[in-house]
């Protein structure tokens, strides 16, 4: 049976030795193809607009497949703050990590985009790991959160299903995975039905908590009722203090448009902490500017710095 929760859990724990202002290479790197996204739920800050939202070059992308494996990254995901399955050539990105030497492949996606031929492409081309956000336990909160028809939800769900007959019949080997936002002290509750239909074509479901996206979208959430969490503690279950937050640490992003960020939220440019058009991963990671937000965080003490609504939120 696939599992996804030791991985996340792996990647969440900072170990000693990436306790550091300058860490070793970290295990993982998200990869933003497309910063474009057919969803405008209210717990993201992507609808807010608060950059331009394009694809990523692809000469770049090949660039930067090469620079990562050379640094010794092991795993990647094709996705960040977009939704990848809108990007033709995600097959084609996907095959080409895997031919490069990458051992492990993932993909988290809202799922109305993943169709049966884009999923039969990519289980084809090598993706090791795919999984549904099912932030919704029914058609009606998808309308309220989503913000998008309802047929879409239809869509998503079919296309889940799709996804494990296609696995089956090809013999790939794809874990299938699910996750879920709580947010709120029922919203677990709210999603038994859906998740027991669902249980037959999952290798496993985890629940995320509510995520402030760097405190720009703790209004909008507030006012729905739901209870924030400050940072990015990792999943319901296993939950790490927001400081030191294990995204400096542990795992790096690159943006569509070349940078290394700092954080999982980072909507607004705020964390960008190299331009990997004119600097190598390595030397991103280990920036002057990083190493000094690492450095606050090993302190517990991210005042004046570009953490200190998200980390220390309240």
């Amino acid at each position: 049976m696939h599992t996804i929760t030791d991985k996340i859990d792996a990647i969440t724990l900072i170990d000693d030795a990436h306790r550091v202002p300058a860490p070793p290479c970290p295990r993982s790197v998200k990869i933003e193809l497309t910063a474009r996204c057919n969803f405008n739920c209210s717990f993201c800050a992507t609808g807010y607009n608060l950059r331009s939202k394009r694809d990523m070059d692809r000469n770049f992308y090949s660039r930067l497949l090469a620079d990562l494996r050379e640094a010794g990254v092991e795993e990647v995901g094709m996705f960040y703050l977009g939704e990848s399955f809108l990007l033709d050539w995600l097959p084609d990105a996907v095959a080409e990590a895997k031919d490069l030497g990458i051992p492990y492949v993932f993909l988290t996606t809202n799922g109305a985009s993943a169709t049966p031929d884009k999923v039969q492409d990519c289980m084809e081309a090598g993706l090791d790991s795919l999984k549904f956000s099912l932030n919704y336990a029914d058609k009606e909160q998808f309308r309220e959160v989503a913000g998008v028809k309802g047929a879409l939800f239809d869509r998503m769900i079919e296309n889940l299903k799709e996804a494990r007959q296609i696995r089956d019949e090809g013999g790939h080997d794809c874990g299938l995975f699910a996750s879920y936002i709580q947010y709120d002290g029922v919203q677990g509750q709210r999603m038994e039905a859906l998740l027991g239909e669902l249980a037959p074509y999952l290798d496993e479901v985890y629940a995320l908590p509510l995520y402030s996206q760097a405190d720009l979208t703790s209004q909008d959430s507030a006012e729905h009722g739901w209870a924030i969490r400050a940072g990015n503690p990792g999943r319901v279950g296993s939950m790490r203090d927001p400081i030191p937050c294990w995204s400096l640490f542990t795992e790096a992003r690159v943006t569509y448009d070349g940078y290394m960020s700092a954080c999982c939220f980072n909507h607004d440019g705020r964390f960008h902490m190299g331009d990997l058009h004119n600097t190598t991963f390595m030397d991103a990671w280990r920036s002057p500017k990083f190493r000094d937000l690492r450095e606050a965080h090993l302190k517990r003490d991210v005042r004046d710095t570009a953490c200190e609504r998200c980390a220390a939120f309240e």
